[in-house]
C-alpha cells in the first residue's frame, strides 16, 4: 500500500478504488465483464477495447435514479457533491452483521454535518467472485441510513459489495430474487433469526440515502486502509451519463500533512 505526493502542493493522494476490467466480480444474477481488442498493437500500432458490462461492478457509484422513479441520474448530480471533506470511519464487522446507527455515533472520529462518510467494515478484503464476499457481507441498517441522512451527507462509500444487508436485496428472497438461492437457509442456520422478520424491507437503507439525494459508492477498496479512523478530502469522477442509474467510478482521498496547502484561485 501507498500513496503519491503532488510535488506542487505536497498532497498525499491515496487511491480508494479497486482495479477494474475483464473478470472483475460481478453481482449474481448478472453478466460479467465482457472486453476484446477490437484493435492491436500488432496490427494497427494503436490498442482499442470494446467492451460489454453491467455498470453496477468494481467500484461504482449510484445515481438517486438507481431506485427512485425520477430521481436525478448521474448527469444531474451537482457536481459539488464529488467533492469534499469527510471521514473514513472503521466499523469492523463479521458475516451477515448490521451496521446501524449507533455504530455510526460511536465510530471516531466523529461525523461532521455535510460530510462525505465512507464506511469501512474490512470487507473489501474479500474482494473477489465468491459466496462469501456477496452473500454474506454485513450491511447498513434502515436506521443507520437515516442517521446519514440527517447528518446531510454528501455522499456515502462502503466497502461492502452493497449498502444494504444482502438479506435486504434481490439476493434475498425479494423481488426478482432470490438470486442467491440458499442464503436465507445460510442465514438462518448461522445467526438462528429469521431473514424476513430481519431484513423485510427490500433495499431500504440504500433508497433512504439516494431518496434524500445522496449517491453512494459501493465496493471502496484500493489503499484505504491507510485512511481508518481518519478525516480526508475526497474526490469521485463518475460519467456524465444521462439516465444513467451507476457507473465505475475512480475514488480518490487527498491530505495535507503540512496543512499549508490552499486551492487556487484561477488567476493568472
Amino acid at each position: 500500500m501507498s500513496f503519491v505526493t503532488d510535488p506542487y502542493s505536497g498532497l498525499q493522494l491515496l487511491e480508494l478504488s479497486h482495479i477494474w476490467g475483464h473478470g472483475v466480480p460481478s453481482y449474481p444474477g448478472q453478466d460479467d465483464v465482457k472486453m476484446y481488442r477490437s484493435v492491436k498493437h500488432a496490427q494497427h500500432g494503436v490498442l482499442a477495447w470494446k467492451t460489454s458490462t453491467v455498470m453496477h461492478t468494481g467500484t461504482h457509484m449510484n445515481a438517486p435514479l438507481h431506485l427512485i422513479q425520477r430521481g436525478a441520474d448521474l448527469s444531474q448530480i451537482p457536481v459539488d457533491r464529488f467533492f469534499g471533506n469527510g471521514v473514513v470511519l472503521y466499523i469492523p464487522k463479521g458475516p451477515y452483521e448490521v451496521i446501524n446507527a449507533k455504530d455510526l455515533e460511536n465510530a471516531s472520529p466523529g461525523v461532521q454535518q455535510g460530510d462525505i462518510v465512507v464506511i469501512v467494515t474490512g470487507w473489501h478484503h474479500k474482494y473477489s467472485d465468491s459466496l462469501e464476499y456477496f452473500g454474506q457481507a454485513p450491511g447498513l441498517s434502515k436506521d443507520a441510513a437515516e442517521w446519514l441522512v440527517k447528518k446531510e451527507c454528501k455522499m456515502v462509500a462502503v466497502d461492502t459489495p452493497q449498502i444494504d444487508h444482502p438479506l435486504a436485496t434481490s439476493l434475498g428472497p425479494h423481488r426478482g430474487g432470490p438470486l442467491m438461492k440458499r442464503l436465507a437457509e445460510e442465514y438462518q442456520k448461522a445467526t438462528g433469526l429469521d431473514p424476513k422478520k430481519e431484513h423485510g424491507e427490500w433495499n431500504i437503507a440504500h433508497k433512504t440515502l439516494l431518496g434524500a439525494g445522496i449517491p453512494t459508492i459501493e465496493q471502496v477498496g484500493g489503499d484505504v486502509d491507510l485512511l481508518l479512523g481518519k478525516r480526508a478530502t475526497f474526490v469521485a469522477t463518475p460519467w456524465k451519463f444521462r439516465k444513467g442509474d451507476a457507473c465505475p467510478v475512480r475514488f480518490v482521498a487527498m491530505i495535507d500533512p503540512t496543512g499549508n496547502c490552499r486551492i487556487d484561485s484561477g488567476k493568472e
